[in-house]
C-alpha cells in the first residue's frame, strides 16, 4: 500500500514536491534546502487552466438618460443602461420618404435624396444628411451634409464633414468640435479642436482653432488664430480699506454769526456727530475787555 502524500511547497524557492503527510523534515528536490512539512502551508494543487474566452469587438456608448458610458457589441442594436435602467436604441436608420417624428440612437441617421424630414429632433451617432430636413440636430460623432440648400434648422456635432462639391453658408455659430471640409465652407468659427482643409476645399471666413491641417491647394481667405486659449489674467488690486460712515468722536465746529436772529437759527441746527458752539457772546466779552484796560491806564 502506498503511503499517503501530500503537496508541500519548500519555503524557500517555491518549489512544490509530493511528501508524506506524516514526514517530519525533508529536502527540497530544487535548492536543496532542508525544511519542515508540518510547519509550511499544505500547497493546494494548481487548478486546471480556463479557456480564454476570445474578446468580442466593442463600442463606447453614453445614455441618453444619465450619460453613462457604456461598453456594447457592435453588431448590437439595443442596450439597456446599467444605472438608470433606461432603454438605449443602437440601430441604424434610412428615410426615404416624408417623415414626421422624432430620433434617438447611437447609430448612423440618414437622410436619402428623396428623404423628407420635418418638425423633428434628432439626436443620433452619425448623421447623413442627402434630402430635406427640418427641425434640430445632434450628432455626437460626425455630421456630413450633401444638401445645404435643403437643411433648415440646427445642428451640434462632433465633427461638420463637408464633401467635394459642396457649398455651404452658415451665417449662426458653428456648434462643432472639428471640421472637416473638401468643399466650399463660408463662415466665421471658433472651435476647440482641428479645422482639416483637403486639397479641393475653399474656406472663406475667420477661423480660431486648437490646431490646423491644411494640405497643398486648400484656400483659406481670413484671419488664423491656433493654439490653445488663455484666459487673460487681470490684475491683482490691493483690498480697499472700509470707510467709516460716523467719526469715532465729536467734532467741535466754531460758527461766527454777527446778526442775533443767525445766532438763533443756528442753534436750533442739529448736526450728526457734531456740536455746534455760537459764540455771539464770547466776542461781546473778549472785546470789552481792552476797554476796561484803557479805563485803568
Amino acid at each position: 500500500m502506498k503511503p499517503d502524500k501530500v503537496s508541500v511547497a519548500c519555503p524557500h524557492c517555491g518549489h512544490v514536491q509530493l511528501e508524506p503527510r506524516d514526514g517530519y523534515s525533508t529536502v527540497c528536490k530544487k535548492c536543496r534546502q532542508h525544511f519542515r512539512p508540518g510547519e509550511v502551508a499544505r500547497a493546494k494543487p494548481a487548478p486546471a487552466a480556463k479557456q480564454q474566452e476570445k474578446p468580442h469587438n466593442t463600442r463606447e456608448v453614453t445614455c441618453f438618460q444619465c450619460n453613462t458610458v457604456l461598453n456594447v457589441a457592435e453588431g448590437a442594436e439595443s442596450t439597456m443602461c446599467k444605472r438608470c435602467s433606461s432603454h438605449i436604441d443602437l440601430r441604424d436608420y434610412v428615410i426615404n420618404q416624408a417623415v414626421s417624428k422624432n430620433f434617438r440612437t447611437h447609430g448612423t441617421f440618414t437622410v436619402g435624396e428623396k428623404g423628407n424630414v420635418f418638425n423633428t429632433e434628432a439626436e443620433v451617432g452619425d448623421a447623413v444628411i442627402r434630402g430635406r430636413f427640418l427641425g434640430k440636430l445632434n450628432a455626437h460623432r460626425t455630421f456630413t451634409l450633401y444638401s445645404p440648400t435643403d437643411f433648415k434648422g440646427t445642428f451640434k456635432a462632433g465633427m461638420l464633414i463637408v464633401p467635394e462639391g459642396v457649398k455651404l453658408l452658415w451665417t449662426k455659430a458653428l456648434e462643432v468640435h472639428s471640421v472637416d471640409i473638401a468643399g466650399e465652407l463660408v463662415s466665421s468659427f471658433n472651435i476647440p479642436g482641428t479645422v482639416i482643409l483637403r486639397a479641393s476645399a475653399h474656406l472663406f471666413g475667420d477661423v480660431q482653432a486648437a490646431n490646423l491641417i491644411m494640405e497643398p491647394g486648400a484656400v483659406l481667405v481670413g484671419q488664423v488664430k491656433i493654439g490653445a486659449q488663455t484666459a487673460p489674467s487681470s490684475p491683482q488690486l490691493p483690498p480697499a480699506q472700509p470707510v467709516s460712515a460716523t467719526p469715532s468722536s465729536p467734532i467741535d465746529v466754531t460758527i461766527d454769526l454777527a446778526p442775533a436772529e443767525e445766532v438763533q437759527s443756528a442753534e436750533s441746527v442739529e448736526l450728526p456727530g457734531m456740536e455746534v458752539k455760537p459764540v455771539r457772546a464770547a466776542a461781546r466779552k473778549s472785546a470789552a475787555k481792552p476797554k476796561k484796560r484803557e479805563k485803568d491806564a
